[in-house]
């Protein structure tokens, strides 16, 4: 049986966050979008809050949260700011593999760190030439005695200017295209890594985006996550738990717009009157306001189904929450803008850049288009 009744820790944990969002994210976002500058201040009070590295089992130290109490947090911090979201959250996504397929002296040596003072990761999948196509990648890691040389480059990488571990995927045989891939970790300032300059990003401008290049990095057997030939799972598996709290991310940010939209209306008077007595506004706001509750429904019933052992339905559940959440966003935030009419077009008014941020979650952690792919195959299997 499925309840999405809160219990009374969830409650307090919304309720936590939220107000972390309004103390520590709300007043300094217009400034971050504006200038590029990372947030390390935030991230460290979100760090020293408890709301990075929550996956972590508490045998290592962690909170040992799932992917519903995940849910939770990334709405309320994406009714904040998405880019901050994404530069808080993407901790979550580089140690889910070594989570999920490294040994425990590995999640010692690799993961316990993050707990211990507010470090960052990256996780490295995507390419120049492989996105949505990640069977496709280039990055090779050849076997030399006991260790892996590294090369090539990965592209889009959150947080990569300022992480200390990379958790990065290469091929041992681009021929065997999934079967050659394998998952490595490796620290940041291992000699042959380089970075590229941080990507002037329409929206979410707070998180730092950069390419990377491996250049003969040398990365020892030991830091192998999981099995040869195994990576592209590990891949698929992190990406079934972390694209739902970025899906709840999108519907925190569509929640935060419909809030603008309401509060804007009944103060904006057209023909002598608030604009929210108008059939039109309100039908408008009617349909953004379902979206959102559809779109958390959607986020909880793929988190449940994780937390409970239900794999493949967390995985289909998941693809639908992500597609769903993402497009709602985009829709919400553009009908704000509509509602503000020419205000919501100029920076002075938040609704803009919300329609800014929400659009790339149509396009990371796996496209709107990819996710109908996962769908329709889910539903047209015999």
């Amino acid at each position: 049986m499925i309840d999405f009744t809160l219990s009374d820790e969830q409650m307090a944990l919304k309720e936590m966050v939220r107000k972390f969002v309004e103390k520590e994210i709300v007043p300094v976002a217009k400034h971050h979008d504006e200038t590029k500058e990372f947030p390390h201040e935030v991230i460290k009070k979100a760090w020293e809050l408890g709301i990075m590295n929550v996956a972590v089992p508490q045998k290592f130290g962690g909170l040992g949260l799932g992917v519903f109490d995940d849910v939770l947090i990334s709405e309320e911090l994406g009714a904040g700011c998405l880019g901050m979201t994404t530069s808080i959250c993407v901790n979550t996504l580089a140690i889910y593999p070594i989570l999920l397929y490294g040994t425990d002296k590995q999640i010692e040596q690799f993961v316990t760190p993050l707990l211990k003072e507010p470090k960052l990761a990256s996780f490295c999948l995507t390419e120049p030439g492989a996105g949505s196509d990640a069977a496709g990648l280039s990055t090779q890691a050849r076997e030399d005695g006991d260790h892996f040389i590294v090369n090539g480059s990965k592209m889009w990488i959150t947080n990569a200017g300022h992480a200390s571990l990379f958790t990065v995927f290469c091929t041992v045989n681009k021929e065997l295209k999934q079967k050659g891939i394998i998952c490595l970790a490796i620290p940041a300032d291992a000699p042959g890594i380089s970075l590229g300059k941080a990507e002037d990003k329409l929206g979410q401008r707070a998180s730092d985006t950069r390419a990377i290049q491996f250049e003969n990095v040398r990365v020892p057997k030991s830091h192998l996550i999981g099995k040869m030939g195994e990576g592209f799972k590990v891949a698929l598996r992190t990406l079934d738990r972390t694209r739902t709290p970025i899906a709840a991310g999108a519907v925190g940010a569509a929640r935060a717009a419909l809030g603008h939209s309401i509060r804007y209306s009944k103060e904006r008077k057209q023909f002598n009157q608030p604009i929210a007595n108008f059939q039109a506004i309100q039908f408008m706001l009617a349909d953004m306001s379902t979206k959102v509750e559809a779109a958390r429904l959607l986020c909880y019933q793929a988190g449940w189904c994780l937390d409970n052992g239900k794999e493949v339905e967390g995985a289909y559940f998941s693809a639908h929450a992500k597609r769903f959440a993402a497009d709602m966003a985009m829709e919400v935030a553009i009908e704000a803008v509509q509602i503000f009419g020419g205000y919501g077009y100029t920076k002075e008014y938040p609704v803009e850049k919300i329609m800014r941020d929400v659009k790339l979650v149509q396009i990371y952690e796996g496209t709107s288009q990819v996710q109908r792919m996962v769908i329709a195959r889910h539903i047209l299997k015999d």
